[in-house]
């Protein structure tokens, strides 16, 4: 038996009808499992980064084993080119976010796949567009603010006509890079206050659309508090938790499972 047999094994014990419904309400469709992140987050653990099952697994095509796969994988073992394929095989959006988060905004010149995913004529793509700009803002700290703000204009034009989830995606985007600086902040929340409400369906979950200009002044708001209560050592760390945060903004009234928080129940 394979590594990856063991794993699919694994998971499958791992697995509950009740993970799956949830799950089901959030687009995932079969082959699934239906197994909670806080458990694929403790096979993470234990497995480390291998990029060897990660690529069986991902072939496998059930979601719980692509999920996994897209949270061991190897970010040095990836390419854009690589990770454009893997993308457009996720069969759903949390099969395509977790890759994103996990890997996306980690490669080499991340940024310049962020175009391309814009003007893609799939929902999936445009999507995946606005997700990875939300980790970049975390993750690339060496972009300049101009990046995010040139991004601004056309999330005000396009956001209300946008898909379903692609406007979900859009407006996340758009907390996350008022979270980023102050500038940003300033930036983001003028066009958050040209855009108005965003009206997003969330199905048959209890997700929620945050408000982008109160959660960009809160998350602000609590990035101060803790910079000021830091050493200076400890600061960018402050920050990143912020934005990373910020890159999770459409999450359920109820607790979840942590890396499910933006869309699971």
């Amino acid at each position: 038996m394979t590594a990856a047999q063991d794993v699919l094994h694994e998971l499958e014990a791992l697995g509950s009808e009740q993970t799956r419904k949830t799950y089901r309400r959030h687009g995932v469709t079969e082959p699934m499992f239906g197994v909670k992140f806080g458990d694929l987050e403790k096979l993470r653990k234990r497995l480390g980064r291998d990029q060897a099952l990660a690529r069986a697994l991902w072939q496998s095509k059930n979601h719980d084993a692509r999920v996994l796969a897209a949270m061991i994988a190897d970010p040095a073992a990836f390419d854009l080119d690589v990770l454009r394929s893997w993308q457009a095989e996720a069969a759903c959006n949390m099969q395509s976010d977790t890759l994103i988060g996990q890997l996306g905004a980690r490669l080499p010149a991340a940024h310049t796949a962020v175009g391309p995913w814009l003007d893609a004529a799939g929902e999936s793509q445009r999507r995946a567009g606005w997700v990875l700009v939300a980790h970049l803002t975390q993750d690339s700290p060496d972009l300049e603010d101009s990046f995010f703000a040139d991004l601004l204009p056309r999330i005000e034009r396009e956001i209300h006509g946008a898909p379903n989830r692609t406007r979900e995606a859009m407006n996340r985007a758009l907390i996350a890079i008022g979270v980023r600086s102050d500038a940003l902040a300033r930036l983001a929340t003028a066009s958050a206050k040209k855009i108005g409400p965003v009206e997003v369906d969330h199905g048959d979950t209890d997700c929620k659309t945050p408000d982008a200009v109160s959660y960009i002044a809160k998350a602000r708001e609590h990035r101060a508090k803790q910079e000021a209560k830091q050493p200076a050592a400890k600061k960018s760390a402050a920050k990143a938790a912020t934005a990373k945060t910020a890159a999770k903004t459409t999450k359920p009234a109820a607790k979840q499972s942590s890396a499910a928080k933006s869309r699971a129940r």
